[in-house]
């Protein structure tokens, strides 16, 4: 008698590390930062994370910080408008000056289930007193091999690495 067993099923995993620059200026404030997926023709496969100030309106009554997401312009244009945050999973405090990492695995939220194909992992900051900075990698999904693709930003952002796994 002999049984069958199902290989196991592994999923591919994407990984991002983002730097956040500490930077000499007389007035720092922490950047907002929106990390998605765009699919070949930019359309938004999914946000993976906003990062902003989540002060919620008992101890910030004006509740401002939802009022500058739209400095991100990009991903606000993309698809950050017709998001209702806060979303668990995704949205947070924003980050001190460091290096931060985040991890997901296709089809588990936030990671949105992707057909293979070419992609953007794209990568944007604004900062109040600030500038405003966008970085992009582009990779292919599922991917084949494991790979680090790098890409820095020059002054709000700094090196953003992509970790792909098969």
């Amino acid at each position: 008698m002999s049984a069958l067993f199902a290989a196991p099923a592994f999923s591919a995993s994407l990984g991002v590390n983002i730097e956040v620059p500490r930077l000499n200026v007389s007035e720092y404030h922490r950047p907002y930062i929106a990390t998605w997926i765009e699919r070949a023709d930019n359309t938004v496969a999914g946000t993976l994370a906003v990062w902003y100030d989540v002060r919620t309106k008992t101890n910030n009554p004006e509740g401002e910080g939802t009022k500058w997401l739209k400095d991100m312009r990009q991903w606000w244009r993309r698809g950050g408008r017709d998001l209702s945050v806060p979303i668990d999973g995704v949205t947070g405090a924003t980050k001190p000056a460091g290096k931060h990492q985040l991890n997901f695995t296709d089809g588990s939220a936030p990671m949105p289930q992707l057909a293979p194909g070419s992609y953007k992992l794209v990568v944007e900051a604004a900062r109040e007193v600030g500038g405003r900075e966008v970085v992009s990698i582009p990779f292919q999904w599922p991917p084949a091999s494991a790979s680090q693709p790098t890409a820095s930003g020059k002054e709000e952002l700094g090196e953003i690495k992509l970790e792909l796994k098969p």
